[in-house]
């Protein structure tokens, strides 16, 4: 083979290399530029004292030893990350608990735009906005990061977003009015009997879809939750029952 056609051959195959890595890699956000940096900006400046709404877990961050997953969820429910088959994957055991009402700065804004997702370690939640923090309770020095829902194109949606699980305000007025033993299940993210619905979503975090009837005058809801693995069913803003993989869970 003549000299020359060996270097167009491996330059060809180069720029294919090229084009399938930038393909393969691009932007995963749909929010400009311009409400981006200014997020940022807002989030990690005047926004970024803030406080757990609900009680949250600690755990891995996947593939990435370098981080640590905030989440409202159990390890078992959490859907960021697929195998190869199309199964979630596992983000490792609960390393912590930490209460609903625990001091929390927001340190760093990162959007999935093709440089970074090119950075970021393969299998963890790669495409995903990820929000840095620091809480009060964790390990010092860790990387803590808080995921949230990819294609979220407004800054509105966003904040949306970031409020089911921080709030700037201290919700502790709220939690002094739950009785001692809402507050304890609360804090150690249980149920318990008659527990209010705002307490059972501090304690449980927010479902992802609520059903709604009525019989007679009673309201009933039954709450479902990422596969619907846990449901918590309440009666004119009660709870009176719930169930995790089946088996009811109440005391």
């Amino acid at each position: 083979m003549p000299r020359s056609f060996r270097s167009l051959s491996s330059l060809f195959l180069v720029s294919l290399l090229v084009v399938g890595v930038s393909s393969g890699c691009a932007s995963a956000t749909r929010m400009s530029p311009e409400d981006r940096a200014s997020l940022d900006r807002t989030l990690t400046g005047p926004n970024a004292e803030q406080y757990l709404r609900v009680s949250a877990y600690l755990t891995p961050f996947f593939g990435d030893a370098s981080k640590r997953l905030l989440t409202p969820y159990p390890p078992e429910d959490v859907r960021l990350v697929d195998d190869t088959q199309g199964k979630p994957i596992n983000p490792g055991p609960i390393q912590a608990t930490l209460p609903a009402g625990s001091r929390v700065r927001i340190t760093k804004v990162e959007f999935p735009t093709a440089w970074v997702v090119t950075e970021r370690v393969l299998y963890s939640p790669r495409t995903w906005p990820w929000v840095y923090v620091t809480v009060e309770g964790a390990p010092p020095g860790e990387q803590v990061v808080l995921v949230l829902p990819p294609n979220l194109d407004r800054p509105d949606a966003f904040r949306a977003e970031l409020e089911n699980t921080l709030s700037p305000h201290s919700p502790k007025a709220q939690l002094d009015g739950f009785s001692p033993a809402v507050r304890e299940a609360v804090r150690t993210k249980k149920l318990v009997a008659d527990m209010p619905a705002d307490a059972v979503r501090m304690a449980w975090g927010p479902p992802e879809s609520v059903r709604r009837t009525l019989e007679g005058t009673a309201k009933n809801e039954e709450w479902r939750y990422t596969g619907e693995r846990r449901k918590a069913f309440l009666t004119d803003g009660k709870l009176v029952r719930a169930e995790e993989a089946g088996k009811p869970v109440l005391p």
